[in-house]
């Protein structure tokens, strides 16, 4: 574990300690352990809030430093996805520095973001001393993962003791290139979906006596498929279905077979609901294949933060630190910003996300020092 430390420590230096934590999906690793003794010598409260049994089993965190308003919130995750199987320059755990970048599994996705935070954090405590306000981190082990035990059990946790902010920062790889360029303000919904058609098995020179499940199925993909969702809005690009897999496992050419499985994700602007979509889904699977069954699982609604004082904020203190005016985004996959939204306002910054998930994942040194100065300075603005 990392010993708490005065003055604080650099953002480089707190992830490369929790780099050096291979944390893969669910964090098993000392991470949380070493952010929980580093955040306790700034005076934090820290509270572990493990969920979850057997190998779901998902350690997580909470934090908090003051009692008053406003209360401003860091959500992260120490959890990462495995190195792959290609091999790496340096270590993925070892969160070595090279030509004034830092590489490790995490360094952008985001060990980095939570280690610019804390940084900012001792920063801005050690300049200010004791908050007017209140500063907490949500921390889950389980981001990256089925994500059933991490920050949705930890918000009820936190609704049930008091805890909720006022507004909550998800340090998440927002830029795709160059530090300053996006804010996320939302994220579009996300749900997959099973059809499974039965049929009647025969022979195919005798279709009379079957009923052809992949003629049923390749129906209910055409009328899915045949126009578009809708056109999109001022903040949200037009939602999306793809078909992600076709399957009936039929070896024989003289077989009908007796069932056919169609996959499909769905990628939804607030045109929407995931309940809405469900029904649509099921009824026009029921249409062309009464026998068919739909199996729909909703990861997150769509949502989107009103403009306000704290995205201004935000956007004021990108601004400030790199000279770039940030777009206002609601593009990308999902994240815990979808369960955060249901408690309070949410955005998202951190940093340039163009390596994550990839060989050799890295962030330039310049930019987690950049980062921490735009989250000094929101703290500072807020006067939290």
């Amino acid at each position: 574990m990392m010993p708490a430390a005065t003055p604080p420590l650099s953002a480089t230096d707190i992830a490369q300690a929790l780099i050096r934590n291979p944390s893969v999906t669910p964090d098993h690793s000392g991470a949380q352990a070493m952010l929980a003794t580093y955040l306790e010598g700034l005076g934090f409260e820290v509270t572990s809030l493990p969920f979850g049994e057997g190998e779901a089993l998902t350690p997580n965190l909470f934090a908090r430093l003051g009692t008053g308003a406003p209360h401003v919130c860091f959500a992260g995750h120490t959890d990462v996805v495995p190195p792959g199987d290609a091999a790496w320059s340096a270590g993925p755990f070892d969160g070595t520095i090279r030509d004034g970048l830092l590489f490790g599994r995490g360094a952008c996705d985001m060990k980095g973001g939570i280690a610019a935070f804390a940084a900012a954090v001792g920063t801005y405590l050690s300049t200010r001393g004791a908050p007017a306000g209140s500063i907490s981190f949500l921390i889950t082990g389980d981001e990256e993962g089925a994500a059933q035990f991490g920050t949705v059990k930890v918000l009820e946790w936190m609704a049930e003791h008091g805890h909720i902010p006022d507004f909550c920062v998800v340090g998440e790889p927002t830029n795709p290139q160059t530090m300053g360029e996006m804010i996320k303000i939302g994220r579009r919904g996300s749900l997959n979906t099973v059809i499974e058609v039965e049929g009647t098995q025969g022979h195919v020179a005798y279709p009379d006596r079957a009923d052809n499940p992949v003629h049923r199925l390749l129906a209910v993909l055409h009328a899915l498929t045949a126009q578009p969702l809708d056109e999109g809005n001022a903040w949200f690009q037009p939602s999306m279905l793809q078909v992600t897999s076709i399957d009936v496992g039929n070896p024989a050419t003289n077989v009908i077979p007796a069932r056919a499985r169609a996959a499909l994700n769905i990628r939804f602007n607030d045109l929407h609901t995931g309940a809405t979509l469900s029904a649509w889904l099921e009824a026009t699977a029921l249409e062309h294949a009464p026998r068919a069954r739909v199996t729909t699982r909703i990861s997150g609604e769509a949502f989107r933060t009103a403009a306000g004082p704290m995205v201004d904020a935000l956007a004021a203190s990108v601004q400030s630190v790199t000279g770039r005016v940030p777009k206002l985004d609601t593009g990308g996959g999902t994240s815990d910003a979808r369960f955060i939204a249901l408690y309070c306002p949410v955005a998202e910054f951190g940093l340039v996300g163009a390596s994550m998930h990839k060989t050799d994942e890295h962030v330039a040194v310049a930019d987690l020092d950049a980062l921490t100065a735009i989250y000094v300075d929101f703290l500072e603005r807020l006067s939290v």
